[in-house]
C-alpha cells in the first residue's frame, strides 16, 4: 500500500513517501481503504517529537481516516496511535463511525479530532452555562470553527472570535461570532476586555500557549476559566501564578482528546450528535485545503505556517 513514512523526528522533511504491506485483518478489528485522512497540530507534534504521548519510530502519522469498509458503507475512523496516512488502515470495531449519506468525507473528517475537541472542551473542561461568555482562539483554525459554532448552540451568550489576521476574523464573524479581536500576543486582554465593556469572558480556549496563553488571562472574569489544549507557538509553558488566580478567583485547565475519549459516552455519543448537526446544517464545516497523499510534507508546510483554514485534508 502507499503510505507516508516517519523514520527520524524532524520537521516536515521528515514525511517520507513508501510502499508497506497492507496491514492484517485481526478479530475485532476492520480493513478500510481509506479515501481520505486528516492532518492535525498534533501530527506536527508527533512528527518531530514534541508529542506529550511518546512515538515509536519508524511510524505512520494520522490518526483520523475516511474511507470505505469492506461491506461498502462510508465510514470514518479514529486511528491511535496511528496509521492514517496510508491507502489502507486497520481500524477497531469501537472507533468506526458511519458517515451520513449528506456528510462529506472532509466535514466527517473534521468532527474527528477537532470537532470532538471542541465539544469536549465546550461540555466538559470549560463546563459552559447558559449566557456565558466565550472567547474561541485560533477561530479559524479547525477547532476554532467548530468551537465558534458550538458555543452558540450549547447556549453562550456572547461568542468572542480571537485571529491572527483580518481575514480570518471576518471568516469567525461569517460563522457566527458575535464580534472579533485580534490575537496577537501584545494587548490580547485588554482586546477581550473592550469586547466585554470591561467584565471579562467566563471562557477562554487557548490553543497557542506560550506568551498568548499568559496574556489571556488578564482576560478572564470573575470565576473564569481558561482551557489550555495545545501549543502550537511551540514555546515554553507559561507560567502561572496562583496568587494572580486568586485575584479574580480564575483557574486554568488542560485539556487532551484522548483521554476524554476512553470515558464513558465519550466518543460515538458526541461524534453521533455532531455529524447530525452537520447532516441537518446546523454545523458549517468550511471547506479546508485538500493535498494528494504524497504532498504531505507541504500539508505539514503549510500548516505550521499558518496558511491553511478549517480542515487540512490528505486525499488517497
Amino acid at each position: 500500500m502507499r503510505a507516508i513514512l516517519v523514520s527520524r523526528l524532524g520537521g516536515p522533511e521528515v514525511l517520507e513517501a513508501a510502499e508497506l504491506d497492507d496491514p492484517v485483518a485481526e478479530p475485532g478489528r476492520t480493513l478500510v481503504d481509506v479515501t481520505a485522512a486528516g492532518v492535525n497540530y498534533a501530527d506536527t507534534h508527533r512528527t518531530d517529537g514534541s508529542y506529550r504521548a511518546a512515538v515509536v519510530l519508524p511510524f505512520v502519522p494520522g490518526t483520523e481516516v475516511a474511507g470505505v469498509g469492506p461491506d461498502g458503507r462510508r465510514v470514518v475512523a479514529l486511528l491511535f496511535p496511528g496509521g492514517g496516512y496510508a491507502s489502507r488502515a486497520s481500524v477497531a470495531d469501537g472507533d468506526l463511525v458511519e458517515i451520513p449519506d449528506k456528510v462529506d468525507d472532509a466535514s466527517a473528517l473534521a468532527l474527528l479530532v477537532q470537532g470532538l475537541t471542541a465539544w469536549h472542551l465546550l461540555r466538559g473542561s470549560a463546563r459552559l452555562s447558559q449566557g456565558e461568555t466565550v472567547v474561541v482562539g485560533a477561530a479559524s483554525g479547525g477547532v476554532g470553527t467548530v468551537a465558534v459554532q458550538l458555543a452558540a448552540q450549547f447556549g453562550a451568550g456572547r461568542v468572542i472570535a480571537a485571529a491572527s489576521t483580518a481575514q480570518k476574523r471576518e471568516r469567525a464573524l461569517r460563522l457566527g461570532a458575535d464580534v472579533a479581536v485580534d490575537s496577537a500576543a501584545d494587548g490580547y486582554a485588554e482586546r477581550i476586555l473592550e469586547a466585554t465593556s470591561g467584565r471579562g469572558a467566563d471562557v477562554i480556549l487557548d490553543s497557542t500557549g506560550g506568551d498568548t496563553l499568559a496574556a489571556a488571562l488578564g482576560g478572564l472574569a470573575h470565576y473564569g476559566r481558561l482551557i489550555s489544549y495545545g501549543n502550537a507557538s511551540r514555546q515554553g509553558r507559561a507560567p502561572v501564578d496562583p496568587g494572580a488566580l486568586a485575584d479574580r478567583n480564575t483557574s486554568v485547565g488542560g485539556f487532551w482528546l484522548r483521554p476524554a475519549l476512553d470515558q464513558p459516552g465519550g466518543f460515538r455519543e458526541p461524534l453521533s450528535e455532531l455529524l447530525t448537526l452537520v447532516a441537518d446544517g446546523r454545523l458549517v464545516l468550511p471547506p479546508g485545503p485538500s493535498y494528494p497523499l504524497g504532498d504531505a510534507r507541504r500539508a505539514h508546510e503549510d500548516l505550521l505556517a499558518r496558511r491553511t483554514t478549517g480542515k487540512v485534508v490528505l486525499t488517497v
